[in-house]
């Protein structure tokens, strides 16, 4: 543990330039670069998505300055670098001065060269044997929680944990979003979410499992708000459809903030391993947690006095029987196959409803 002297450092710089969960997971330990720092400004480097959402005293985090694309650092299919708007977000960021530098973002291979870029003081960041070295830096482990992977890291300049859990402030507005929405949906009661969305097919349990668990829910006596982004709306009216019992959903742009304000509200939520999963449980929700086994080593929940887990353990191709392979154990993208197919599949309604009642029981 090195601390930089704290009069000395008034300007940091985190790179996290990716989804939702991805950023959720850092927030404890950007806190504690602020509990450290106090008095420095902190800069995320992020996606637009950042911009959007992370508007003042929603975290500690100060400003947000927009990574233009960037191989390997911010890549959006079909779009292409634009190698002056690189330039001049380069020369900006050398002039901002800062004093530290950090990335929150993989292995280093693409990172590290892109902080060093900065121009700051000092730069820390993971590494391996394919990266060029930080001033500061520990190998990357692929096998550690994403909490603690940056908590360990900023320890390399003294910043000591104060959270392990993510958190995030709603504001008023937000909150009467929310209301609005289950107002116009009718809903007045005590209502369970039910997040079945995940952009990678793998982490998705089964439509007719999510039906199936609606349906046991409606008929206890809960009332089930199925969430999803703009996307997901014919997918979860297909999920309605098959089931016996009335549910609602609510899709139609409905902000971070907004989404973040109706799991807060809610009795809990239940989810696939995803991004508002995350944001549920940094909204101090309840959550039941669906996940794939080597997924949930790296993104599980810390605690579990409000938060609860399914687990898939399977861990082989159902058509072709390929097992993962090295480097990365069980890793859907190193299959050397290409099957798309879900690898929570075989988790029973049974068993997320088990959970389910464990937090509802517990007032």
């Amino acid at each position: 543990m090195n601390k930089i002297k704290e009069k000395e450092v008034k300007k940091i710089a985190v790179l996290r330039a990716n989804a939702l969960g991805d950023f959720l997971v850092t927030l404890p330990a950007i806190h504690a670069l602020k509990h450290a720092y106090e008095e420095a400004e902190i800069v995320l480097l992020g996606s637009p998505w950042h911009a959007e959402f992370l508007v003042k005293k929603r975290t500690v985090i100060d400003r947000v300055v927009v990574v233009p694309l960037y191989k390997g650092i911010r890549d959006e299919e079909g779009k292409e670098a634009d190698q002056a708007e690189i330039d001049h977000f380069f020369q900006r960021m050398q002039e901002e001065k800062f004093d530290l530098a950090i990335h929150f973002q993989g292995r280093g291979i693409a990172s590290n060269p892109f902080i060093s870029k900065l121009n700051a003081r000092v730069t820390i960041g993971h590494t391996c044997r394919e990266a060029i070295d930080t001033d500061y830096c520990i190998p990357f482990v692929h096998y550690q929680h994403e909490v603690m992977r940056y908590l360990e890291l900023i320890d390399l300049v003294g910043a000591l944990p104060y959270t392990l859990e993510p958190e995030i402030t709603l504001f008023p507005a937000e909150y009467a979003n929310a209301k609005e929405i289950l107002q116009n949906l009718v809903i007045s009661q005590p209502y369970i979410i039910v997040h079945p969305g995940a952009k990678d097919l793998r982490r998705r349990w089964l439509p007719d499992k999510f039906a199936q668990l609606a349906d046991e829910l409606v008929k206890s006596g809960v009332t089930v708000l199925f969430t999803g982004d703009n996307e997901d709306e014919q997918y979860l009216q297909e999920i309605i459809a098959t089931m016996q019992n009335q549910a609602f959903y609510a899709c139609r742009n409905v902000s971070l903030g907004t989404l973040g304000a109706l799991f807060a509200k809610s009795e809990l939520v239940v989810s696939n391993d995803t991004g508002p999963l995350h944001l549920a449980r940094a909204a101090g929700a309840k959550t039941v947690g669906i996940y794939w086994a080597p997924n949930f080593a790296k993104w599980g929940p810390l605690f579990t006095k409000k938060h609860r887990f399914v687990i898939s353990w399977d861990m082989q191709c159902p058509r072709c029987g390929v097992v993962p392979n090295e480097p990365y154990p069980f890793e859907p993208r190193d299959l050397n196959c290409e099957h798309l197919f879900s690898f929570v599949r075989g988790i029973e309604v049974s068993e997320v409803l088990r959970e389910v009642k464990i937090l509802l029981d517990d007032k």
